[in-house]
């Protein structure tokens, strides 16, 4: 973990006691945990409450059910576990349950445990769902707390691209949730500068909006010595690796028809690094295409090992479906990408495509355009190692000037200050 600024403070020079909801939290892998971490290394006194692990397979880490209690706490800071309904493999009805029964728990269990503490501001981490904010709301009407959140997807829009709510009237009662709960905060901040103009629409217009992107991962800060294991042996020929999520939104189906069409392309090989709910159908179209040996599924890794998987590639893979919502996010992996010295194959509308591009670190087609993708498959394997090179440093340039971590931090932690000062 690399080191941060030290003693940040609120306006009257103390440092901050912060309170953070999410949805997910260590050991799930998502950003929050490396900002919780950031937030400590400057000396403030952090607390977090979120729920049970689950996250991608939709059923509580083992781990975590043998010793919940090794899990309360997490580098320096404070976490408090609260019961949610998994999210299982249940389907939207199952998926709405899990977030309803979290934020339930949290405002509830959450809110109660922390009756007798004061904190200077409160953090709200929003990827889905929004509704982790609600017992951050409630807590701020019991304690005057401010709030700041950070968006990083756009409700009800994401839930009406993967058509987890389908009805107008279901899309009306998202949008009378959305506008109460940006309404409810002091600051937003947003992940993407497409996001302002959507937020803008629902959001009072009194309320502070500020560009904050996502970070690069720090491990890609020292890179390892030699590939993961798991990978040399692809390494040998033309290796594309997608790592993450693989869910809907990531239209991996699309991606497989891609290594379809240029599977005569002489070594290529594609690493699927990860898990999710579209992973058995990938798979099973995978086999019915009969390109196992061109399509290679390495299942979920701990966040940690990534740079070691992304030294065995010869290009990283991002993708996700061809919807307006998605064209304003930029996926936080491609940070990461970027970081790792590669170039990327983006297939991705918006804002996503024109960091790639700004970069000059891959190259981009439309989202859903299979044979674009194999085409530029084909262009990129057929580059000279130090052309492929290059534009992988193009990339890695850009993120340094861009994502930085500890200058992103910092902008955060003055966020959070600002908001901490409406207070006094």
């Amino acid at each position: 973990m690399s080191g941060g600024s030290s003693g940040a403070n609120t306006p009257d020079g103390t440092t901050m006691r912060i309170l953070v909801f999410t949805h997910y939290f260590w050991p799930e892998e998502f950003r929050i945990n490396d900002c919780v971490a950031g937030l400590v290394e400057r000396g403030h006194e952090v607390t977090v409450v979120c729920g049970p692990p689950s996250y991608p397979q939709g059923e509580i880490y083992p781990a975590y059910a043998q010793r919940p209690e090794s899990f309360t706490s997490y580098e320096g800071a404070r976490v408090i576990r609260v019961p949610v309904l998994t999210r299982g493999r249940g389907g939207a009805l199952r998926l709405m349950g899990n977030y309803l029964s979290a934020a339930l728990s949290a405002s509830t269990i959450g809110v109660w445990a922390l009756r007798r503490s004061r904190f200077d501001v409160v953090f709200v981490f929003q990827p889905s769902p929004i509704t982790t904010a609600l017992p951050a709301i409630l807590f701020k009407a019991l304690k005057r707390t401010p709030i700041v959140m950070w968006v990083q997807d756009l409700w009800p829009d994401t839930l009406e691209a993967l058509g987890v709510v389908r009805s107008r009237a279901g899309l009306r009662l998202v949008e009378l949730l959305v506008r109460f709960v940006y309404a409810g905060c002091d600051r937003v901040l947003v992940q993407s500068r497409a996001f302002i103009d959507n937020v803008q629409r629902y959001a009072p217009s009194k309320t502070p909006l500020t560009y904050l992107p996502n970070w690069s991962d720090p491990a890609f800060l020292n890179p390892p010595s030699a590939p993961a294991p798991e990978v040399v042996d692809a390494s040998a020929g033309f290796t594309i690796m997608f790592a993450g999520n693989l869910g809907e939104a990531q239209d991996l189906l699309t991606v497989v028809q891609a290594a379809f069409l240029c599977r005569d392309v002489e070594g290529l090989r594609w690493i699927v690094v990860g898990d999710g709910s579209a992973r058995a159908a990938t798979q099973n179209r995978v086999q019915e295409l009969g390109i196992q040996d061109k399509v290679i599924f390495l299942g979920r890794h701990p966040s940690d090992r990534m740079p070691a998987f992304f030294a065995g590639a010869d290009a990283m893979m991002l993708s996700l479906k061809a919807e307006p919502i998605f064209a304003m996010t930029i996926p936080s992996k491609l940070q990461s990408y970027m970081a790792s010295g590669r170039p990327v194959l983006c297939m991705v509308e918006g804002e996503a495509a024109e960091v790639v591009k700004e970069a000059g670190c891959g190259f981009t087609v439309a989202a859903g355009d299979a044979s674009g993708l194999a085409e530029a498959v084909r262009t990129l394997a057929a580059l000279a190692a130090d052309e492929r090179s290059a534009m992988g440093e193009n990339g890695r340039r850009f993120g340094q000037a861009n994502f930085d971590r500890d200058l992103l931090i910092d902008r955060l932690e003055s966020e959070l200050s600002a908001a901490a000062g409406t207070r006094q």
